[in-house]
């Protein structure tokens, strides 16, 4: 263990791809499952997913949806009945054609995603405008079968949340999706402690099925965009495909207005190499399954046994304030290397005490966010619960800081299309572009094939002035992000 654990990881700088997989692996987040493409959840992964399902799932609940369940297998004419869609999936789905050792009579999909099988449902569900808004929420594993996988940026199957709506009026709709949109977006920059832009995506890039999708977009320190999450107006597009209808207050046959509205353990990825250093991981508080691990030290079997019961009261101090807290007290492991190990775990807060500092009812405070002696300081062991507290709350908020300010320091306004290809050649990411389009899909598909470069998102309510598209030159009244995107 200790070996594995001395051993250096790649640089940042060096090689990106190589220093994610490696933090994955060293922090013991996940590892490689059998089946190409998948991967398993390590405890410590799984417990940042729990904390992040648990805390988004209070807020959507909030919204007025309720959590619900429904099949992973859809059968695959469901799929068919919206044309964009299958259009959208078919390169993704995987189907299941045999079952208890026998053809099946319709071949099954593995859920790439549940419009199909809720709005079958929601058939069957709504027939009044009594009946709505109907707002239902999963949490589930879905199955694309893509080609190039990451661990949890891009893998065959994984865990996501997926809300689906139903409501009377275009307005109603609209404006849940727009509430969604907001929801993603205060969870992942005040929880999560990374930063976004958010906005509505292109006609090229939206949701199969879709009139419109809004989206919520980070940058990673190697330039490249990551989609942290989006929300669907669907308009009436799966309504008229599965026949759902509802008797307005008039007595007339409507159909509804939909929205559908998801984030994935992408989220995970994003955590990981917003925050992550040289060192290991750097998890927010929010979201860090250990909060505080504290390491006793000492020399000689009779100062252990003065530290570790003060060690253990220390612990417990910290649990009863709602803290969550560890004790590392492994013997035969030298402090130096508890503090690496963890380190490379990212957890925000070290507190260090040894016989000395009992003495004079103080600890050592390490922080993750800050290295080195910069990082560390002193408490108090008579307030320490409300010191950490405090301190905790600094993390979280300078590991925004910090991260919106590496966001910020790679984006650039750019006036031309030779300074976008500029910006984007080579094989590394370009930052975020913030440049004016003019909506025309020829120029969007220009940039796209030249510079590998996508619309990443248009900013709501823009008051700028118009100006001369990068491509074509022509008007254009609106600004927006592109970039390379993971």
């Amino acid at each position: 263990m200790a070996e594995k654990n001395d051993k250096k990881i790649t640089p940042r700088s060096e090689d990106f791809a190589a220093w994610y997989n490696e933090i994955i692996a060293r922090a013991e987040l996940a590892d490689y499952s059998p089946v190409r493409g998948c991967i398993v959840f390590r405890p410590d992964g799984f417990a940042i997913w729990e904390h992040l399902r648990d805390e988004l799932d209070r807020r959507i609940k909030k919204t007025g949806a309720r959590n619900a369940y429904f099949p992973v297998f859809i059968p695959l004419s469901f799929l068919q009945k919206e044309a964009q869609h299958v259009e959208g999936f078919a390169p993704e789905v995987a189907v299941v054609t045999h079952g208890g050792g026998k053809e099946l009579e319709e071949k099954l999909v593995v859920r790439p995603t549940s419009e199909t099988i809720i709005n079958h449902m929601f058939a069957q569900w709504i027939h009044s405008h009594r009946d709505l808004p109907l707002m239902v929420n999963q949490w589930c594993n879905v199955v694309r079968w893509e080609m190039r996988t990451r661990p949890f940026l891009r893998t065959a199957e994984f865990l996501w949340q997926e809300g689906h709506t139903a409501h009377a009026t275009r307005e109603e709709a609209e404006q849940e999706t727009l509430t969604m949109l907001e929801v993603y977006r205060s969870f992942v920059e005040d929880f999560l402690a990374v930063p976004l832009i958010y906005g509505r995506k292109s006609a090229a890039e939206r949701f199969p099925g879709a009139d419109d999708t809004y989206t919520i977009e980070s940058l990673m320190p190697d330039g490249r965009a990551l989609q942290c999450g989006t929300s669907h107006y669907l308009g009436q597009n799966f309504a008229k495909a599965f026949e759902i209808r509802f008797l307005d207050d008039n007595n007339q046959l409507q159909f509804p207005h939909q929205t559908s509205w998801g984030v994935s353990t992408r989220l995970l990825g994003a955590i990981i190499m917003s925050h992550g250093d040289d060192q290991g991981l750097r998890l927010p508080p929010a979201v860090a399954s250990t909060q505080i691990v504290i390491v006793p030290i000492w020399r000689k079997p009779e100062e252990a046994e003065k530290v570790l019961p003060v060690a253990r009261e220390l612990r417990e101090k910290l649990e009863n304030a709602g803290l969550r807290a560890r004790l590392d007290d492994r013997d035969g492991v030298t402090p130096g290397f508890k503090f690496n190990d963890w380190e490379m775990r990212g957890v925000p807060l070290r507190i260090e005490i040894g016989p000395r500092d009992i003495a004079a009812n103080e600890v050592v405070t390490a922080r993750r966010d800050i290295p080195g002696k910069e990082g560390k300081g002193k408490a108090s062991l008579s307030d320490i619960a409300t010191h950490v507290r405090t301190l905790l709350d600094e993390i979280q908020k300078n590991l925004y800081r910090q991260a919106r300010a590496a966001m910020e320091a790679n984006t650039h306004q750019l006036a031309s299309y030779d300074a976008l290809k500029s910006r984007m050649a080579g094989e590394g990411g370009g930052g975020f572009v913030d440049l004016y389009w003019c909506g025309n899909p020829a120029c969007e598909t220009k940039i796209r094939e030249e510079t590998r470069a996508t619309c990443r998102a248009i900013p709501l309510n823009q008051s700028v002035a118009s100006g001369p598209c990068v491509v074509c030159g022509s008007e254009s009244k609106e600004r927006a992000y592109f970039a390379k995107a993971y």
